[in-house]
């Protein structure tokens, strides 16, 4: 299984760009899917062509949620990919699910939506959002868009598929540290507001992220 940082506030790897924002690719068992688009297009598949990544490759689109920083750039991914299956929360605005011609999952409860990728499900009050679960060996990866819902509605409805192992994404205000304790893997990016104190309290479990950052797991 292999996690790819195409869009964040940060660059890891020389020569890719930078915005305010998150996407990621992921390879599992063969399946390509998107999570998330970042807020511009142009930006996103700048990083893709330099990645090596086809944006007509992905069979399924996960959005966590309508932000334009999250949903920005999918417009732009569906030009060159007229087949991917684009998952939204049900919650999505009727413009917005209007505009794309793709075919539609709309997401409620928990559910799984291909072999060792799964959703929270529809999270929050405020803001509804989605994050993405993978099972992999040593357990579940929880993927997250912002974390508006609170990384603690986050993990417990991700609880229910397995142990967590790690979690990557924006955690945004979070800072109920002691829910962290103990998970082996941690790389906050995007709109953290704390990342600095995660990483100083974790250490041995924070992994640092950015544009072109590569994550594997078996």
């Amino acid at each position: 299984m292999k996690i790819t940082t195409v869009y964040d506030n940060t660059v890891y790897v020389e020569g890719l760009k930078s915005e305010w924002g998150f996407s990621c690719a992921i390879d599992v068992s063969g399946e390509n899917i998107l999570f998330d688009t970042g807020g511009d297009g142009s930006i996103l598949l700048y990083n893709m062509e330099k990645l090596g990544i086809d944006p007509g490759n992905f069979g399924r689109i996960v959005l966590s949620h309508e932000h334009w920083d999250h949903a920005g750039g999918l417009f732009d991914v569906l030009e060159t990919n007229h087949d991917a299956e684009v998952y939204l929360l049900a919650s999505f605005s009727e413009s917005f699910k209007n505009r794309i011609k793709n075919p539609v999952i709309e997401i409620h409860e928990p559910s799984k939506i291909c072999d060792l990728v799964y959703t929270t499900g529809e999270l929050g009050i405020s803001i509804k959002e989605q994050s993405l679960i993978l099972e992999t060996m040593n357990g579940l990866v929880v993927i997250t868009g912002c974390a508006h819902p609170g990384l603690k509605a986050i993990t417990n409805s991700a609880s229910q598929f397995g142990e967590i192992y790690g979690i990557i994404g924006g955690f945004h205000g979070f800072d109920d540290y002691p829910l962290l304790k103990g998970v082996p893997f941690l790389s906050p990016c995007h709109c953290t507001q704390h990342l600095r104190e995660i990483a100083s309290r974790f250490p041995e479990a924070y992994q640092k992220n950015g544009v072109g950052k590569v994550f594997t797991f078996e």
